[in-house]
């Protein structure tokens, strides 16, 4: 995998030799090879970012990174991260995945149900047992909600994504070679901007690296939609965090001096917004423009998170316990190993922006990963779990008279930065 990453990153596939393999196998245990594919995300920025002399990579460390929402604390205390209407419900022939974290996702969810806002999960499941998966999964969806229906891989397409790149860069445009920016050992990335318009896991997982590595990150959100406290703190670190209408003027602002805009919403509603990537490239013909999405482009409107990817791929069925049960992988393995592999196309994008001129588009889907991840070996039954001290590996931030403890960061000799408060900076550089 990671030599099929050096491939689509530019870069001579020898140079893989200068990544120390695992002393370890990652623990995240499954039938799938999510520990494979954990460490070669990892390692794909340590390749894109050509550091001399690269340590190992911790694989207990990559581990409690793809679950740092389960180690992320707030005054000792653990937050509560998923909804009662996020999950796996039995219908009257079959199994959907929903996902209703957000409260405007769970309101849908509601009225597509006929269920008041207060409903409780036992009224959701009977409503949802009533009828069949594919009829409630539609109901949910054109209400607004998110649900798929548990399905079974499709070697076919998967195989089709497959024979895509993994990490997709190419030219835009033309424009002038870009100066070369103030790198330094330890930050890479020094003197680059990033704009991030990102949400959930794996697009910030992508701008926290970049700001890991150096890069000036400023996060943008929407005013009308406010993101859950513990979310932004588990993937916030090293950046500014400010609250914007992107079609302000202050927007075209930030566009023309920055370096790189990381793009995680709907592809459809960032053409409304006049922000896709071709738009963008047009404007600002100096830009790195990197665009993750759930399913694709080729879905343009259709929103969605790695368990409903996971769900509708395949990979719950793969991971079932009993062939019958949906199953989930040991992590949100799709939406991290996404971010880590964006950011490092970013990092070569970069590169040759400096080299060769002209504006950059880099791509991936986590339904992209979802497909490398079905095409891995797998194993006949899931691998053991080994038992992870997890003292060592964190990390203590005072936030706004807060103590937050996080996971240490994956990438070796890198040090994360305390997260801002959500929207406490001002939408400049």
């Amino acid at each position: 995998m990671l030599a099929r990453v050096a491939k689509d990153l530019g870069i001579e596939v020898g140079s893989i030799n200068d990544i120390p393999g695992p002393a370890a196998a990652v623990p995240l245990p499954s039938r799938l090879a999510t520990a494979e594919l954990a460490w070669a995300s990892v390692a794909s920025v340590l390749l894109a970012t050509g550091t001399d002399a690269v340590p190992a990579l911790d694989a207990d460390r990559i581990a409690l990174s793809y679950r740092s929402d389960r180690f992320l604390r707030i005054d000792g205390e653990a937050p509560d991260v998923w909804s009662p209407y996020s999950g796996f419900w039995p219908t009257a022939d079959w199994w959907v995945r929903t996902h209703g974290n957000y409260p405007h996702h769970a309101a849908a969810l509601l009225d597509a149900l006929d269920l008041p806002q207060n409903a409780s999960a036992d009224e959701v499941r009977a409503m949802l047992a009533a009828a069949s998966a594919r009829e409630s999964a539609q109901r949910i969806s054109a209400a607004g909600g998110l649900a798929v229906v548990v399905s079974p891989e499709n070697p076919a397409r998967d195989a089709a994504l497959r024979e895509q790149p993994l990490v997709d860069i190419r030219r835009a445009g033309d424009a002038p070679q870009a100066r070369p920016h103030q790198s330094r050992a330890g930050a890479p990335l020094r003197g680059i901007r990033v704009l991030d318009l990102t949400r959930v896991i794996a697009g910030p997982v992508c701008t926290r690296t970049l700001a890991l590595l150096g890069a000036d990150v400023l996060r943008i959100d929407p005013p009308h939609l406010p993101e859950p406290e513990w979310q932004h703190l588990d993937t916030g670190h090293g950046k500014r965090s400010t609250i914007l209408d992107a079609r302000s003027p202050e927007m075209s602002t930030l566009l023309a001096h920055a370096d790189v805009v990381v793009l995680g919403y709907r592809p459809a509603a960032l053409d409304r917004l006049g922000l896709s990537p071709a738009a963008l490239a047009e404007r600002h013909p100096h830009l790195v423009v990197a665009q993750l999405s759930a399913w694709g482009t080729e879905y343009p409107e259709r929103a969605g998170f790695d368990s409903l990817v996971q769900a509708e791929s395949g990979i719950a069925l793969v991971e079932s316990p009993d062939g019958e049960t949906p199953g989930v992988l040991p992590a949100q393995a799709l939406d991290h190993s996404a971010g880590y592999l964006l950011a490092a196309g970013i990092v070569a994008a970069i590169r040759r922006r400096r080299d060769e001129g002209g504006s950059w588009r880099v791509s991936t889907s986590l339904r992209r990963v979802a497909a490398e991840l079905l095409g891995l070996p797998r194993h006949t039954v899931p691998t053991s779990p080994r038992e992870i001290d997890p003292a060592d590996h964190m990390q203590d931030f005072a936030i706004s008279g807060r103590t937050l403890t996080i996971v240490r960061s994956a990438l070796p000799g890198f040090s994360f930065a305390a997260p801002r408060p959500w929207g406490s900076d001002a939408p400049e550089w």
